[in-house]
Order: C-alpha cells, then structure tokens, then sequence
C-alpha cells in the first residue's frame, strides 16, 4: 500500500512538473516590438515553446507588473521604467539586458507632399497648419524620447500647444495612418510596417536619450521557461528577426 502511494505521489509530482513546464511563458512588452515579437514567437514556438504578449505602453504594463498582473519577462521600450520595477525589485535584476536600439522618425500619411529637413528651428508647427503632431504620451518612452528630440531641436514651444496624444506609439502612428494627424513621431520600425505613411526624416541621435529596449524575468514568475524565453531573445534566430524589422541588435554583454 506504502508503495502505491508513493509511486501515486511521484506520477502526480511528475504531471504537475510537466503542466508548469508546459505553461506558456507570458511576455509584457512594448507596443513597438510587436511584429518583431509575435514572429520570434512563432519561430520560438518550433523549437516546442510557447510564449504569449500582451503589448502596449511601457509605462502601463510596468504598472500592471506592479499591481500584480501575471507577468513572465518584461521588456521595455526605455531604461527608465526598467529600473522602476527594479527600483521596487519587480524584476530579476541579474536577468535583465539590453537587446536593441531603435530610432525616432517623423512621419506623414503615405499620399502626402510635406517635406521638412529635421534640424535646429524646422518649421514643423507651420507645417502642422491647423493639424496636431501625434504623439505617444509624456510618461510613454516615446513621448519621452519626442519630447528630449524637439526641445533639443528648438521647436517644442511651438508645438506644445498642438499634439494629439496617444496612449501608446502604435496608437499615435494609427492616427497618421488614418489621416487624422498629418505628422507624427514613432519608432522608424513602427513606419516600417504600416504602408499608409511614410517617413519625412529621422531625428539626430544626439537630440534624444538613447533608445534601448531592455528586458528581465519579472520576480513573481514561477514558469521555468522565463528564462529560456529571454535566452531566446538574445539569440542569433530571435537577431535575425528583429534586424528584418529595423532594429539594431546589441551585443551581449
């Protein structure tokens, strides 16, 4: 009898392993990185794993990781809010790297004629004309990165008064693509995917924060596969895609 119940105990401690094993690793990321992602995890899931994303702002999703949302890794669009949760040890911090770099662009719907070089005092809000920049909000590292790039560049007075503001960067290039907006600022990835605009410039690397994408474990994940998910990003397969999207991969370190 001793024995049936022990081998009943290792069968069931066995099928529990399996199931957690098995479980999705589930991956807060950034709004931007979502056609990159979706197809490392599709490549990810041939090599019989399994990952889930849930997208948008940075800002919002380290938010949820702090009111306890079921978070497996954390990958962020700018350092700062990485070291917020890190700051609140919501993350791994021995886990966490940098994967990539980005740049920021000014974008028109796809059909229009304005053109403007990206210097010290362009005239973008006479370019505006009655029209609102659209913009990701002033907490989301897009918004951030927009803000640092037109005060740099001696324009943001200007057009302070004149932005349309998005919850996210996927949100603010939808209002260029839509028409509603006839200039934005996104991600130059973030172009690149959507047909219905076109880039009218990059803005001067100098001008802005660096733009790093840094991701880690998120300290209240119990999947074991968390960390192999983000060995994955890392990797040459997970490069090879992120530079087919216009990012810039970093060298580990």
């Amino acid at each position: 009898m001793k024995l049936l119940r022990w081998i009943a105990a290792v069968l069931a401690a066995s099928l529990m392993a399996s199931a957690a094993q098995a479980a999705p690793v589930t991956v807060f990321a950034a709004a931007s990185l979502k056609n990159a992602l979706d197809e490392v995890g599709a490549q990810y899931a041939k090599s019989g794993g399994e990952a889930r994303f849930s997208y948008a702002a940075s800002s919002a999703i380290a938010r949820q990781i702090e009111q306890g949302a079921p978070a497996d890794v954390y990958v962020s669009a700018d350092s700062d809010w990485m070291i917020y949760l890190a700051e609140r040890k919501l993350i791994v911090a021995a886990t966490r790297r940098d994967l990539l770099t980005n740049r920021l662009a000014l974008i028109a719907p796809a059909d229009s004629k304005v053109a403007l070089k990206i210097a010290r005092g362009m005239p973008i809000a006479r370019a505006l004309g009655e029209g609102r920049l659209a913009v990701a909000g002033p907490d989301v590292p897009a918004g951030k990165y927009a803000k640092a790039s037109l005060s740099a560049l001696g324009v943001w007075d200007g057009v302070s008064g004149k932005l349309a503001q998005a919850e996210n960067v996927r949100t603010a290039l939808q209002y260029v693509a839509r028409g509603e907006s006839p200039l934005g600022i996104v991600y130059d990835t973030d172009a690149k995917v959507e047909p219905k605009v076109r880039i009218v410039g990059l803005f001067p690397e100098g001008t802005h924060p660096r733009i790093v994408y840094p991701a880690a474990v998120v300290a209240a994940s119990t999947n074991p596969d968390a960390a192999k998910f983000l060995a994955y990003m890392s990797g040459s397969q997970a490069a090879a895609i992120f530079r087919k999207y216009g990012f810039t991969v970093l060298p580990r370190r």
